[in-house]
């Protein structure tokens, strides 16, 4: 599989985008098979549905407009590797694979070196939740801005 860079630069502005809105920094995007991107989305936390994930969102527009066929052939690029509640959501609508500009693990090693608690869910990576799911990330290129995208978001110096 081809990594396209440029729609994964895309993710992390779209993470910014969430962050300036006072939402959780997370962007993803939904390539179809050709490349071009079908939706993309951005996290929608800030008002109090701690759900509204933009890997979630992907999966409910991908049900409502496409074919399981066309969702099997489209990847989804993200800023941070899916939650598990996204990755079982993306399993279970039987959407292609996952490219993630930072991970799970990355996350809760920030968390924890700036002495913040974990979220709510367990650090499961996608592979485990839903093991059929191929993934490639995360990209070293991507860490320090995502690095720094969420100590803003934890107000960390």
């Amino acid at each position: 599989m081809q990594i396209h860079h440029s729609i994964l630069r895309r993710c992390v502005e779209l993470a910014t985008e969430a962050l300036d809105a006072g939402d959780e920094p997370f962007g993803s995007v939904l390539v179809g098979l050709d490349g071009e991107t079908l939706y993309e989305s951005r996290n929608r936390v800030g008002g109090g549905n701690s759900t509204l994930h933009p890997e979630f969102d992907i999966t409910q527009w991908a049900v409502a407009q496409l074919t399981p066929e066309e969702r099997a052939s489209a990847s989804v690029y993200t800023s941070g590797e899916h939650c598990p509640m996204c990755s079982g959501a993306h399993a279970l609508v039987g959407l292609g694979p996952i490219v993630f500009a930072s991970s799970t693990d990355q996350l809760f090693t920030w968390l924890r070196e700036w002495e913040l608690p974990p979220p709510a869910f367990a650090p499961l990576p996608v592979t485990v939740v839903a093991p059929g799911t191929r993934t490639f990330g995360p990209f070293p290129e991507y860490e320090q801005s995502m690095r720094e995208l969420h100590a803003r978001a934890r107000q960390v110096n």
